[in-house]
């Protein structure tokens, strides 16, 4: 015997949990299917316990450098049992969370693996044994992604390490090799790096994080260095031999030459494939390219009743986007099912979803990097303010950074903003909201921005790229 609802989500991840909640405040009937954690990787394995990780590496550093503020602090060292079981326990709180916001909102958690019958018709199962059939009018899937291996980069859980092994680890590195220089491969690096291993960065790429604006990105790389990482661009890593305490790693350049890195654990970082497998894509007419499913703007697959979203939709990888488009898609079903309530609805814009990496410095970007907006062939015009030149950066001893902005020399359109320093992941939202009010350089010149404080280099930023700054 099935039980019917409205709405039934595979995942109870950011992007999953959300859509249920947004559909019940809309008055649906609702289920979420979840095998593992509510609140997905982000929650229990991602976002939030490496933030938790990166804090306590925060707060080591600001120790370390004490005097530099006139305090005292001796006999400094962390107990990495402590560090890591406060990182679980954060995220074991919010996980929690979630599983009272279900509760709240009248939606229905069955815990198992789910599976795609055929439209309108969802199994699970547990342990291998089917626990229920579920009928839904629309199902979301939302089953995320992991981590991406190739044939001779996999990992052990020993001394080859994903995101999941790092955040629990089983031993303290003295020697650290990161493959991969995205925000999971510099966030680990910086988190092993500030705690005193030995950490070298591996990137294919000719540069790290490089889906970022050049010129923030060498400005990162630099202040990596700075802080004793060794980055090894334009190579890739051949293979990884391992050993009884340690792995043996062959690096290659762009020109061919080898040189070989003996290293305590290594962490695979080369990005995130969806899971797809096993849930009844295929068969059921549910396309599926390079690991992703493919849907429209509004997350519709093509199939009547069926839509997905969130990593297992592709890239922009990101929670906050999984998030937003768990809302779109709920909003949409009940406009096409003439819901009163919703009258005014967009797809998501993916031009105005900012991006966040917590290593230190931080780096935050949203919209067009200079480089693009000049391959579109735009007429720019190009902000920066330097960390330096503010009174607050200067009095929190945090005066190494960079805010830089690009705009439509025609227009004055916002195209992107890119910063990288302290806490720049908490300002970007202002270029974000900005950029959603499609703002132009008028409008941010005449908001008044507070003093003292690190927002006054984005309205600084702005004035010189008008030839207008007044600190610097």
């Amino acid at each position: 015997m099935s039980e019917k609802f409205d709405i039934v989500v595979l995942g109870g991840g950011p992007g999953g949990y959300v859509a249920a909640i947004r559909a019940a405040q809309l008055g649906y009937k609702v289920a979420v299917v979840e095998r593992e954690n509510l609140g997905g990787i982000c929650l229990n394995w991602g976002c939030i316990p490496t933030k938790a990780l990166l804090r306590s590496a925060e707060v080591f550093h600001n120790m370390k450098h004490a005097a530099d503020y006139g305090l005292v602090a001796e006999g400094l060292g962390f107990d990495l049992d402590k560090v890591v079981s406060r990182s679980r326990g954060i995220a074991a709180q919010l996980s929690g969370g979630i599983a009272h916001l279900m509760k709240k909102n009248k939606v229905k958690v069955f815990e198992g693996e789910g599976k795609l019958v055929k439209p309108g018709l969802l199994s699970v199962s547990k342990d291998g044994k089917k626990i229920a059939d579920i009928e839904a009018g629309d199902i979301i899937l939302a089953t995320g992604a992991r981590a991406r291996e190739l044939p001779h980069l996999k990992a052990d859980g020993d001394k080859i390490w994903t995101y999941r092994h790092a955040l629990v680890p089983n031993a303290m590195p003295k020697k650290l090799l990161v493959i991969g220089s995205g925000a999971i491969g510099i966030e680990f690096a910086s988190f092993y790096n500030e705690l005193g291993a030995e950490v070298t960065v591996v990137e294919m790429l000719d540069r790290v994080m490089p889906v970022e604006d050049e010129e923030i990105s060498a400005f990162a790389q630099k202040s990596f260095k700075a802080q004793g990482m060794k980055i090894l661009t334009s190579s890739s890593v051949t293979k990884l031999d391992k050993k009884k305490d340690s792995v043996v790693c062959t690096v290659e350049d762009a020109k061919g030459k080898t040189q070989q890195i003996e290293v305590d654990r290594v962490i695979l970082a080369i990005g995130i494939t969806g899971n797809v497998e096993n849930i009844g894509l295929e068969e059921n007419g549910v396309k599926v390219d390079r690991g992703h499913i493919v849907a429209d703007e509004w997350g519709h697959t093509g199939v009547k009743g069926v839509h997905a979203i969130g990593d297992l939709t592709g890239p922009p990888w990101l929670a906050h986007k999984a998030s937003h488009e768990g809302v779109i898609v709920i909003e949409k079903i009940a406009r096409d099912k003439g819901h009163k309530e919703i009258k005014d609805l967009h797809p998501i814009d993916k031009g105005n979803i900012p991006g966040c990496t917590y290593c230190r410095p931080q780096v935050a970007s949203v919209g067009l990097t200079e480089k693009a907006a000049k391959e579109k062939g735009l007429k720019i015009k190009v902000g920066r303010f330097p960390f330096i030149g503010n009174g607050k950066a200067i009095a929190l001893g945090e005066a190494e950074g960079l805010v830089k902005t690009v705009f439509d020399a025609k227009t004055g359109e916002l195209l992107g903003a890119h910063m990288v320093g302290a806490e720049v992941t908490e300002m970007i939202q202002g270029y974000t909201i900005a950029r959603t009010l499609e703002t132009t350089e008028a409008e941010l010149m005449h908001t008044v921005f507070p003093h003292p404080t690190l927002s006054e280099m984005m309205h600084e930023s702005v004035l010189d790229a008008y030839g207008k700054a007044l600190h610097f």
